[in-house]
């Protein structure tokens, strides 16, 4: 009787390049791109830092400089007063505390020619001067954002009697006449708004 040959068990191996083979290769690839997002992060966040040094080193900069921006209003307030229709006011001896900030003329509607300067006002607040030769009422009611005729309250100011007008976003004084309606508005205390009607001269117009 014959013995029995018994097959010798095969011992599995991976091929190589199989899944099983490269798992660990992948795993080491991933921990080195891993490490290298993390140096060149750390690396990029060292040159801005150094950016960021030369810039505030080497550019000037002042900590008390006016936030402010000065807008001068000398020529628009000159090319105004020889192409309005009215006489055109600007303040004169308010004093460099009054810093002016936005001036525009408007003259593409000769029923509607517009005027304005905007400034900042001693105690950081705003006073606008606002013309036109438009509807009155509808033009205080659109530069005050919907204010209104305060009772029968006046302001004499500059040698005329203003209306007070109240209620809208802007508190404003107003000159009304047949040419021009003058406006002085803003967030500013009555005072200030007093200080600028008083301050505003009016020449020029045709």
């Amino acid at each position: 009787m014959s013995a029995m040959v018994t097959p010798t068990a095969r011992c599995r191996h991976p091929a190589v390049g199989t899944r099983e083979d490269m798992g660990d290769d992948r795993g080491v690839a991933a921990d080195k791109r891993g490490s290298k997002t993390v140096r060149d992060l750390l690396l990029s966040l060292v040159v801005l830092g150094f950016v960021v040094s030369v810039i505030y080193i080497f550019i000037p900069h002042d900590s008390h400089a006016d936030p402010v921006k000065v807008v001068p209003f000398s020529v628009e307030l000159g090319q105004a007063r020889r192409d309005a229709p009215y006489p055109v006011a600007g303040p004169e001896g308010l004093g460099a505390e009054w810093r002016s900030t936005s001036v525009t003329y408007n003259a593409a509607d000769p029923k509607n020619v517009t005027w304005h300067i905007g400034f900042v006002d001693p105690e950081q607040q705003y006073v606008a001067v606002e013309q036109s030769n438009g509807p009155s009422d509808a033009f205080v009611a659109s530069v005050t954002l919907n204010s209104h005729r305060d009772g029968t309250r006046t302001v004499s100011a500059g040698g005329h009697t203003w209306e007070r007008w109240t209620g809208g976003r802007y508190t404003a004084l107003v000159l009304k006449d047949p040419k021009v309606t003058t406006v002085v508005l803003g967030t500013a205390a009555d005072t200030q708004l007093e200080k600028m009607a008083a301050a505003l001269q009016e020449r020029g117009g045709h």
